[in-house]
C-alpha cells in the first residue's frame, strides 16, 4: 500500500485530519476500539484495534509513512491512561519508521500573560497540564535521539462539526432554543480554534518534513470574548440566545455528579483571564489560514441543526 497514513482516534480531530488527507489523495486508515465510525469519511478504512497494545499498533501501522495520534482516554482518566496510550503509539511509529504527528492542546503552558507562542515557558498549573507537558517532552526527546521523526500540533479550545465538547454546551443549545453554557468570565478575550483547521494542520505536519522536531499552533482567528461569540451566533440564527456563566463554584458542585465536569475546575483559569494565542508561525511556514469565523460558525450551526 503506497503512502499510507494511519490516524488513531475517530473523534472530531481524527475525522478532520483524515478528511484533509483524503483531499491530498492519501491512503487513510483510521483506528479505534470498535472498528465502527458513523458517517466515516469517504474512502477511509476504519479498523478495530486496542491502541494500548504495542504489537497491535505495529500491525495496523505496517507500511505507514505517517501516524497521527488523535486518540485520548476519558478526561478523568488522563493521569493514569494517557501516557501509556501515547507510548504504545510512539513505539509503533518507531518500529515501522513512520513519522509521528501528535495532536495536543495548550494546558502545559499554564496561566500566562500577553500572547502565547510555541516557545512560551512550559509551566503547567494543573494536573492535566503536567501530564500534557511530560507527554510532549517524551515526543520531543524521542525525536532528538533519533527514535522517531515527530512533530506536535497544538490547538486552543476547539469547536466545529462532530465536536462533543465546546460545541455541545456553548453552541448546540442555541440551535434548539435552549440556554448556552459559558465559563469563567464571558468578557475576557479567548482564542477559539475551528476543528477543521486543527485537522488541516496535522495533515500538513504529516506531509511536510520541515515540520519535524517542532511544535506548531493551529492557525486560528483573532481572539473574541464568549459574549461576542454569542452575539455572532445570534446574528447567524436571527434571534436572541439565552446564556448562563458557570464559575468554579458551580462547576465544582456539578462535578459531584459528573466526573468530566469535575475535571474542568482546574482549567477555569483559561476562561477567567485573557487567553490569546499567536498562531502566525504555522501560517507563515505553510501558508495556512484559519477558516473565517463567520464561515466556521455557519458550518457548525448547520451540523448542529442535523444533530
Amino acid at each position: 500500500m503506497n503512502d499510507l497514513h494511519v490516524v488513531f482516534g475517530t473523534g472530531p480531530l481524527g475525522r478532520w485530519t483524515a478528511e484533509t488527507l483524503v483531499t491530498m489523495e492519501k491512503t487513510v486508515r483510521m483506528v479505534n476500539r470498535s472498528g465502527k465510525m458513523p458517517n466515516a469519511p469517504t474512502g477511509v478504512e476504519v479498523v478495530a484495534s486496542d491502541a494500548y497494545d504495542v504489537a497491535q499498533n505495529i500491525r495496523v501501522t505496517k507500511d505507514a509513512v505517517a501516524i497521527y495520534q488523535c486518540a485520548q482516554p476519558h478526561y478523568y482518566e488522563w493521569q493514569e491512561k494517557f501516557p501509556p496510550l501515547q507510548k504504545a503509539i510512539l513505539e509503533s511509529a518507531s518500529a515501522n519508521r513512520a513519522k509521528l504527528v501528535v495532536g495536543d492542546n495548550l494546558y502545559m503552558y499554564g496561566q500566562f500573560t500577553g500572547r502565547l507562542r510555541e516557545d512560551s515557558p512550559v509551566q503547567p498549573t494543573s494536573k492535566k497540564g503536567q501530564v500534557r507537558a511530560e507527554m510532549a517532552q517524551e515526543i520531543l526527546n524521542a525525536h532528538a535521539t533519533g527514535k522517531v521523526q515527530a512533530s506536535i500540533g497544538r490547538a486552543s479550545n476547539f469547536f466545529g462539526p462532530f465536536d462533543t465538547a465546546l460545541t455541545s454546551y456553548a453552541i448546540l443549545p442555541a440551535v434548539h432554543g435552549k440556554t448556552v453554557n459559558l465559563m469563567g468570565n464571558s468578557n475576557q478575550p479567548h482564542t477559539f480554534t475551528y476543528v477543521k483547521d486543527f485537522g488541516k494542520l496535522l495533515a500538513t505536519l504529516g506531509t511536510q518534513d520541515e515540520a519535524l522536531g517542532q511544535v506548531w499552533f493551529v492557525p486560528s482567528n483573532p481572539a473574541i470574548t464568549q459574549s461576542e461569540l454569542i452575539k455572532l451566533i445570534e446574528v447567524e440564527l436571527g434571534r436572541s440566545v439565552k446564556s448562563q456563566v458557570g464559575g468554579p463554584l458551580l462547576m465544582r458542585f456539578l462535578g459531584l455528579f459528573n466526573k468530566d465536569i469535575a475535571e474542568t475546575v482546574e482549567m477555569m483559569y483559561e476562561w477567567q483571564n485573557p487567553f490569546v494565542v499567536d498562531t502566525s508561525k504555522a501560517e507563515k511556514a505553510f501558508g495556512l489560514h484559519p477558516t473565517p469565523l463567520k464561515q466556521a460558525l455557519q458550518e457548525t450551526l448547520e451540523w448542529c441543526k442535523s444533530n
